[in-house]
């Protein structure tokens, strides 16, 4: 249970990336800035955190033995996942791309035969490829059908280019990040902590975010005030705060890939977070009763699919015992 609260507080701190990510397009800032300066931004704070807890040696120790892994996984973890986010505010509101994104619980339950999992049997430990939950795939459907029900009217106000742009590269994100994050999690094998993965990720891709800023300059110029003080906030609510509260829960449950896909479902919380904060905010029209009636569908998938990943769990370790 307590991997799942803290992924719904992480959902809470991630759910300030769309909201924004939106404000800060409807002011004229470029997504290339928005993509680029929450990494940039990162970098000095998780240094400090790191530092503080004595735990950058054994970081810096753990990249030099694999930099390449570290530099492809972290480009696909970050890079792959949140420049498409970014991009794709330019095309679609905040609402739509929350929305969108839950699309990642079932890619990262789609991703589970590429990694095995170590269970402890008679004979010593044992590793076999990870299968796809699919009692828990179900509930995630009916998160998404949640979802779907809560922005279908405002969908159809949207041209079938703007519907591209915006879903595309959100699709691209939802498979990129559970991705980079587990394949990080194996090269680490849990010899790290959340604070230092996310800085090591952070270090590794930022090669990538001084392109995008250099390519930044030469095509939209530098960013405003605005859009910098916006990005140092997202930098901290969501690529501080979220992402090591999402990678804590996950390093819980690191190795179960039905704790991991219950885990990553929490995420579905952030549309809910990120409307809210756009009622709030931006001051877009109050929902109505079809989509509290998704919301009401998005809670009861959610309880469902922790409900049945945990009892797939108990049979699934049960079952191993007699292996």
């Amino acid at each position: 249970m307590r991997p799942i609260i803290i992924g719904i507080c992480a959902a809470f701190f991630f759910a300030f990336t769309f909201v924004l990510n939106a404000s800060m397009e409807l002011s004229g800032g470029s997504w290339i800035w928005s993509a680029s300066l929450r990494y940039i931004f990162m970098v000095p704070f998780l240094l400090c955190i790191v530092i503080m807890r004595k735990n950058l040696r054994p970081l810096l120790t753990e990249m030099r033995k694999q930099p390449g892994k570290w530099i492809l996984w972290s480009f696909v973890g970050f890079g792959l996942f949140y420049a498409p986010l970014c991009f794709a505010a330019a095309y679609s509101p905040g609402w739509l791309i929350a929305g969108t994104w839950q699309i990642t619980i079932i890619s990262g339950a789609l991703l589970a035969p590429l990694f095995f999992v170590t269970i402890h049997t008679q004979n010593g430990p044992l590793q076999i490829r990870g299968k796809i939950p699919f009692k828990g795939l179900i509930m995630s459907l009916i998160i998404l059908l949640g979802i779907f029900v809560m922005q279908i009217e405002h969908a159809k106000q949207l041209s079938l280019e703007s519907l591209l742009l915006g879903v595309v590269p959100i699709l691209i994100a939802s498979f990129a990040y559970p991705l980079g994050n587990r394949k990080i999690m194996d090269v680490c094998e849990g010899r790290l902590d959340a604070y230092q993965r996310v800085l090591g990720m952070t270090l590794a891709s930022l090669p990538f975010w001084l392109l995008l800023s250099l390519y930044g300059v030469y095509t939209v110029g530098f960013p405003s005030k605005g859009q910098s003080v916006q990005s140092l906030w997202v930098a901290l609510s969501s690529g501080i705060i979220a992402t090591v509260l999402f990678f804590m829960a996950t390093d819980m449950v690191r190795g179960n890939m039905q704790k991991l896909a219950a885990v990553e479902a929490t995420q579905s919380m952030e549309v809910l977070f990120a409307l809210a904060g756009e009622l709030l905010f931006l001051s877009i029209p109050n929902p109505s009763p079809l989509s509290c009636f998704g919301i009401a569908i998005v809670i009861l998938g959610m309880i469902l699919h922790s409900y049945v990943s945990n009892r797939k769990v108990e049979e699934y370790l049960k079952q191993s015992v007699n292996l």
